[in-house]
């Protein structure tokens, strides 16, 4: 049995500062919070100072990439055995900045192996230092589109299928899902529309149809699974909110109907804006460049314009997008398009175990997973202090302590 004594924790729905913290974990739970009296045959972990949190969770991560303006040297050059151990490093700096939990929403290598399922299989087994990975196995995107691994490559030079996740009409859609969930995804992604870092000459255009995310979304939830939808441009993020989808990757081009919708069918945006800061559009292809000077600033207006009218926001980062390890600075970036700090943290603690559908994570609350984080300041008071965190437990388990 192990008791963390800190200074105090917030309480994320109240958004309260609780004092003290005395916490008690038995096993990957915690099974007491400031009880009346303290057990003395325990492992003490002191520390002084400083606030605890649930371990956040990024709800939009690429695990198995790095950015280098860029992502051609990975996906045509590297292999999925690479890929694996690239993800292993990414994994690790995740974890110790603070987040136990996350969606990799799609792997980018071309290879039918699922390199996100043996993450999360590793990371389940205690192989490696990571969070709790939910994995998508490959995006499911039509041919040519935004998943299009060999978009701008020569033709047939590599056959992408249903296995890849690239598919043409509802058949092969369904087809792309089950593959995905026979090899252990455990969320699907689709591709809704074109993007920003991929070769097609818009950025918004709804790409999947109607009927093929319908199937998509149908044949998931007969698994059980929910389905994430990248989707920037405002028709697109329409027809996926019908058919279905549980969160709309980044919604730049959200508008006020495509509002309406997502607060009637309960859908979370995962808005991603915090990647601006690190993207140097002068390095990136032109085509590239002129896309995202394009949609980035339109994408924070239609933030601040979805958090001004309720819709629902789970924390995504994009990473590599901004760098492995430094997820927490999505937080304030959100923070600067209105919303205050501690809805800030409620979208990578509650707001994202509900939308992965959890019940066992995302606050600290007896019965809970002992994932907690500790930092130096109330983090309602002063939110960046959430991107030097000091220490981080997931499941009982110290992974830092500074």
């Amino acid at each position: 049995m192990t008791l963390i004594k800190a200074d105090g924790y917030i309480d994320v729905r109240s958004g309260k500062l609780v004092t003290p913290a005395d916490i008690l974990i038995d096993g990957e739970l915690i099974t007491a919070i400031n009880p009346e009296k303290l057990p003395s045959d325990v492992n003490l972990i002191h520390l002084p100072g400083k606030i605890l949190l649930p371990g956040l969770m990024d709800m939009h991560t690429h695990l198995d990439l790095d950015f280098n303006n860029g992502f051609d040297d990975i996906i045509t050059k590297e292999t999925a055995s690479k890929g694996a151990i690239r993800g292993v490093k990414n994994a690790k700096k995740t974890l110790l900045a603070g987040f136990t939990t996350v969606r990799n929403i799609g792997q980018v290598h071309l290879t039918t192996d699922m390199i996100d399922v043996a993450l999360a299989q590793a990371s389940d087994a205690g192989w490696i230092i990571a969070p709790r990975i939910i994995p998508a196995g490959h995006m499911i995107s039509i041919q040519g589109g935004h998943g299009d691994l060999t978009l701008g490559l020569a033709a047939d030079l590599i056959q992408q299928t249903p296995k890849n996740g690239i598919i043409n009409g509802p058949q092969e859609a369904i087809a792309a899902v089950r593959y995905q969930i026979k090899n252990g995804a455990k969320v699907i992604k689709m591709h809704a529309t074109s993007g920003v870092l991929s070769l097609e000459d818009t950025v918004g255009a709804q790409q999947l149809s109607a009927a093929e995310m319908k199937a998509i979304v149908e044949e998931a939830k007969r698994h059980h699974l929910k389905v994430a939808a990248h989707a920037h441009g405002t028709e697109g993020i329409k027809a996926a909110i019908i058919a279905g989808a549980s969160s709309i990757e980044h919604g730049s081009l959200l508008d006020h109907e495509g509002m309406k919708l997502m607060k009637k069918h309960g859908v979370y945006l995962v808005p991603t804006t915090g990647a601006d800061a690190f993207i140097d559009t002068s390095q990136l292809h032109p085509k590239l460049a002129e896309k995202a000077e394009f949609v980035m600033p339109l994408a924070k207006e239609n933030l601040k314009k979805a958090i001004k009218a309720g819709v629902k926001i789970a924390l995504g980062t994009d990473a590599p997008l901004i760098p492995h390890g430094q997820n927490a600075y999505e937080l304030s970036a959100m923070m600067s398009q209105g919303m205050s700090a501690i809805d800030a943290i409620r979208s990578a603690t509650i707001n994202a175990a509900d939308l992965l559908g959890f019940t066992d994570r995302g606050e600290i609350k007896v019965g809970l997973l002992a994932d907690l984080i500790a930092v130096d300041e109330n983090p309602v008071l002063n939110l960046k202090t959430v991107e030097s965190v000091s220490f981080v437990m997931k499941g009982g388990q110290v992974f830092k302590k500074q």
